[in-house]
């Protein structure tokens, strides 16, 4: 029970709301700040950051397609990554 209960917390957390979004953006370096905007003109919208192995990469989605910018404000429309359901 108690890991049917850690699962469904990890999904909700997935899930943002209208207010987790000014939250997500601000977490954004300037550099992201402004490649998330570019990316923003063509419908991408920001779903979450990641730091791991001292990289901080904001993953953005636009129906299919994915991209990720990098901590300097590099932009991959095309990451080597997989996105859970």
């Amino acid at each position: 029970m108690a890991l049917a209960m850690q699962r469904e917390d990890l999904l909700e957390r997935r899930q943002p709301t209208s207010g987790d979004f000014d939250d997500l953006w601000e977490e954004l370096t300037l550099a992201q700040k402004f490649a998330a905007s570019s990316l923003t003109q063509f419908g991408y919208k920001l779903n979450f950051i990641r730091d791991f192995y001292d990289t901080h990469i904001a993953v953005l989605n636009c129906n299919e397609n994915i991209a990720v910018i990098s901590k300097g404000g590099e932009i991959n429309t095309h990451p080597n990554i997989d996105i859970r359901d």
